[in-house]
């Protein structure tokens, strides 16, 4: 069973910023397209970014392009995403995924293991 930890959640103002960080066990992990979630109360899970294995190529949703950042540092296994001016619509719960497959997906069932998820919450 893969784990995958997520951290650097919490709460902040909006205009804000926050790192999230995943680490991803294994010793492959650049054959492994990584992508970021979130889930808002009420609402369904939805693509927040992803990244491919080599580190080359990424996608972002429209909701976040342009603040939040996906990278990965293969020396520690470990994918961040860069949140920056944050706001209210932002406050989820936020999970990293792994896909067994080095090109990304924005669709949630194409990732095979996933995170127990982190708390962000944006206060106006």
């Amino acid at each position: 069973q893969v784990q995958l930890v997520e951290s650097g959640g919490g709460l902040v103002r909006a205009g804000g910023s926050l790192r999230l960080s995943c680490s991803v066990p294994g010793r492959t992990f650049g054959n492994y397209a990584m992508a970021w979630f979130r889930q808002a109360p009420g609402r369904e899970r939805e693509f927040v970014a992803a990244i491919s294995g080599s580190g080359r190529s990424w996608n972002y949703s429209d909701a976040v392009k342009a603040r939040f950042t996906i990278s990965r540092e293969p020396a520690k296994n470990v994918i961040y995403l860069q949140m920056n001016n944050l706001g209210p619509n932002d406050t989820a719960v936020y999970y990293c995924a792994r896909r067994a497959n080095s090109v990304y997906s924005t669709s949630s069932p194409s990732y095979d293991y996933w995170g127990q998820g982190t708390q962000v919450t944006v206060s106006s």
